[in-house]
């Protein structure tokens, strides 16, 4: 009687033990979410993609769990279900990332233009603010989004200069450096403001023009690595084509799961590497 009793009270303080461990994991992993998704709503709003905070936690809770579902779905194992919910976790993080590089790249490429807009309206006698609010009117988000969220809070009493910088800030681009520091030193100074744009606007095409001439002459090296890259998945394809059971006596053996986990994970580094090795920064 006893025994029972001493059995019964260790399965009930074991059992109360793992609930408080899994609420305080949870918890973690909850505020841990939350953190994220109050980052990415940030990020949004700065990027002006308007995006319900419902629909934020519905994607970073549902992600996650159908990849892991999808790793223990497809290869039967606790490892590939774990795996599957990491990159569950990281991948909105990485689209996030990624859309804010394309957005980055199209604002650089309207930058030119941008400048040969403001030059202009200075030009015919305009103020800077009027010339940037010609400059919203001719052009296309994200640089009218921009230059008109400046105008917004200029009209509310923010500094031009402030809000040049706040702008800054929120789409780190370094021609969008030169161009708000020459405006605030012809300011400051008292400089013609549109000579200093148009020489600006020259320099910057000179400096795209470099940049693509130096992507041309580096396309083959990048080719190879991209190349490079690709050629063990199709290696890994045309061997399963063949023999769809030639890498069972792997699938069979912890040791064998875990060095195809160790070779996918050393395949994610060399092609990494590889990517930065042949990118070349003007």
């Amino acid at each position: 009687m006893l025994k029972i009793i001493i059995i019964t009270s260790v399965f009930v303080a074991a059992l109360f033990l793992s609930n408080n461990i899994v609420a305080f994991f949870l918890e973690k992993f909850s505020s841990f979410q939350l953190r994220k998704i109050d980052k990415t709503e940030k990020k949004l709003d700065s990027m002006f993609i308007n995006i319900n905070r419902d629909k934020l936690i519905f994607i970073y809770t549902l992600v996650p769990v159908v990849f892991g579902a999808a790793g223990l779905l497809f290869f039967g194992n606790m490892l590939f279900a774990i795996i599957g919910a990491v990159l569950g976790l990281v991948l909105p993080t990485l689209v996030l990332k990624n859309l804010e590089a394309q957005r980055k790249i199209l604002f650089r490429n309207q930058l030119t233009d941008s400048l040969m807009i403001l030059s202009s309206s200075l030009k015919g006698g305009l103020s800077l603010v009027q010339a940037i609010e010609m400059l919203v009117e001719e052009s296309s988000p994200p640089v009218s989004q921009e230059f008109g969220w400046v105008l917004k809070e200029n009209k509310v009493g923010i500094s031009l200069d402030e809000s040049l910088a706040k702008m800054y800030r929120r789409i780190k681009v370094k021609e969008l450096e030169y161009i708000i520091n020459s405006i605030l030193v012809a300011r400051e100074t008292g400089g013609d403001l549109t000579k200093v744009l148009g020489r600006l606007s020259i320099t910057m095409r000179d400096n795209r023009k470099l940049e693509d001439n130096i992507r041309t002459l580096t396309l083959q090296g990048r080719l190879q690595g991209i190349i490079m890259s690709v050629l063990p998945f199709i290696f890994i394809g045309s061997i399963l084509t063949f023999n769809p059971k030639h890498f069972d006596i792997m699938l069979q053996s912890d040791l064998g799961k875990m060095l195809l986990v160790l070779g996918a994970f050393l395949q994610v580094v060399g092609i990494v590497l590889i990517q930065f090795f042949s990118r070349i920064k003007v």
